[in-house]
Parts: C-alpha cells; sequence; structure tokens
C-alpha cells in the first residue's frame, strides 16, 4: 500500500521594503501559520527579476507607506488579491487600478489612534506652552543670560477646531475636553453621537478656533485644504496641529504665515515631501518638529501585530 502526501499551499504574502514594525519586532510582527511571507528587501535582485523566479503566485501585498503600490507594481503580480497596509491612510496604494482588478484594500484600523492623538495632544501643548523651545533655551544656557523666559499660553478652555473626527480625531476630542478646551469639528459628515458644534466649512471653523487639528485623511478633496485663507481666518494667535498628511496643509504657504507672523505657531508631525523639510522651520522657536513618528509606540506596532495575524 503507498501512501501520497500532499503538501498545502500557504497563501503567499509579499513584502517589498521592510516596515518599521519588522525592525522593532522582527519576524515575529507578521508571523503565522496561515500564510507564507516573501521577502523581496532580502533578494539582490531586482523587484521585477524576483517576482519572475518565484514558483508560487503572490495573492497580499504588506504595503509601508514608503511603499507605493502603483499600477506598474499591480502588473507584476497577476495573482493579487489583497493590499494591506501598515498605516491608517491608503493615499500611497492606487485605489482606482485596484477597482478595477478587484483587488481588496485594508488598513491598520484603529492600531495606531492612541498614539496619533497623544502625539497631536502633546504637540499642542508643546506649542501653546513652548516647552520644546524652553528646552533649548535652559541647553544653550541662556537663562542666566537673558534671564526670564517669554510667557506661554494657557491649553483650558482654548477653541480647538479638528479636521476629520473619525478614530484619531474623536480621541483627540475625548482627550483636549478633560483641558476643558471647547470643541468644534469638520468633517465629511455630520455625526449626531457628539456634542461638538458642526462645521461645513474649515474657513470659518478657523475663524472661530484658536487651534486646529488635522486628523483627517489624504484625498482629492482634502489636498491643501489647509490654505491661505484657512490660515488668514485662524489668525495671528492661531496654532496648526498636523499629524494626518503633510499634502493636507499649503506647506509653502505655512512657512511664509509663519515667518511673517500671521500665524502664532504650528506643531507638525508631517510633511510634503518627507523626509525633507523646509529649513526655515529649523529657526522658529514657535514650531515644534517630528519626524512623522505619532503613530509608533511599541504596544502600537504590537497591536498592528495582532492585526496582521486576523487579516487572513
Amino acid at each position: 500500500m503507498t501512501t501520497s502526501y500532499i503538501t498545502q499551499v500557504l497563501p503567499r504574502v509579499l513584502i517589498v521594503k521592510r516596515p518599521a514594525a519588522m525592525r522593532v519586532l522582527g519576524d515575529s510582527f507578521v508571523a503565522s501559520t496561515k500564510f507564507e511571507i516573501v521577502k523581496a528587501f532580502e533578494s539582490p535582485l531586482p523587484l521585477p527579476e524576483f517576482l519572475a523566479d518565484q514558483s508560487h503566485p503572490v495573492s497580499a501585498i504588506i504595503a509601508p507607506v514608503h511603499v507605493p503600490v502603483t499600477a506598474d507594481l499591480i502588473r507584476l503580480l497577476p495573482n493579487l488579491r489583497l493590499v494591506v497596509t501598515t498605516s491608517t491612510g491608503v493615499d500611497h496604494v492606487d485605489l482606482v487600478e485596484c477597482r478595477r482588478r478587484d483587488i481588496s484594500v485594508a488598513n491598520a484600523g484603529s492600531s495606531y489612534s492612541e498614539d496619533v492623538a497623544d502625539t497631536a495632544v502633546g504637540l499642542l501643548i508643546d506649542v501653546f506652552r513652548r516647552i520644546s523651545a524652553a528646552n533649548r533655551f535652559v541647553k544653550q544656557r541662556l537663562w542666566p543670560l537673558k534671564g526670564d523666559y517669554p510667557l506661554g499660553s494657557k491649553l483650558g478652555r482654548k477653541r480647538i477646531g479638528i479636521v476629520g473626527l473619525g478614530s484619531i480625531g474623536s480621541m483627540v476630542a475625548t482627550r483636549l475636553e478633560a483641558f476643558g478646551c471647547q470643541i468644534s469639528y469638520s468633517s465629511r459628515n455630520r455625526k449626531p453621537s457628539v456634542p461638538y458644534h458642526y462645521y461645513t466649512d474649515v474657513q470659518e471653523m478657523a475663524a472661530n478656533s484658536d487651534a486646529l487639528i488635522i486628523c483627517c485623511e489624504l484625498t482629492d478633496k482634502t489636498l491643501h485644504l489647509i490654505n491661505r485663507d484657512v490660515f488668514a481666518a485662524l489668525g495671528k494667535q492661531g496654532v496648526i496641529v498636523n499629524v494626518a498628511r503633510g499634502a493636507i496643509v499649503d506647506e509653502d504657504e505655512l512657512v511664509r504665515c509663519l515667518r511673517e507672523g500671521e500665524i502664532g505657531g504650528a506643531g507638525l508631525d508631517v510633511f510634503e515631501d518627507e523626509p525633507n523639510v523646509p529649513k526655515e522651520l529649523f529657526e522658529l522657536d514657535n514650531v515644534v518638529l517630528s519626524p512623522h513618528c505619532a503613530y509608533t509606540s511599541l504596544e502600537g506596532l504590537e497591536q498592528l501585530g495582532n492585526v496582521f495575524g486576523l487579516e487572513y
């Protein structure tokens, strides 16, 4: 009697470039018995040659924000059925081509929401209270020379406008309520379940706010949504915090307004041409910068790994 064994072929998942989570958590980030990981970043071959050399087709791809999923990449993967981003935003994915090819697209969901909300509030406090600038003042030994440091501004009871009241925006609002802030929001749709004032027009909200916090996704409609008119409405004491995508804000206009004193300050985690940051911002004490790291914490990355483990 002859016994035959059938080897199960697992679905293959492509990773073109190593995600930040894998640099921290290693292969445990995507460890699963449900699929096989294909690591293109470990091969010296150009991606087309690497894929052509694979004996079994790829059915899914894990796409960090620094790996654009373009129509050209999709054409190299004729059996692709799923794109999973390691970010909340999917603006680096060609959604039109995915729809045409009937490819599903999934994002990181709310895995990062708490971390991004914490960072947004941290940047806001930093700008109002001038914490980073005060840190430089002390470390540069200016305190004994110049005496008292310039006053900051109170956060409590400030009017805060949130652009995009999704998972992140809602958590920002909850945190700021604890400071006694007056919350308003602008979003694609009014949310009847929340008590905050709703604006259909961002410029009108800016005119009635002390600070704007940008939490919406980048789309054709939100590209440069925060422009010269919005800055003018926000006014000379107004503050911008952006933890969403750099291109939602007209960066050239933002730099001009900050340098000319047309707005009061900015806390920025994202930029239009990352990792390149306008050098004019480096010299401004009313600007706090971070390198698109609002979403990163060990706990958040572990939670994302759990999401990926259930995704397939």
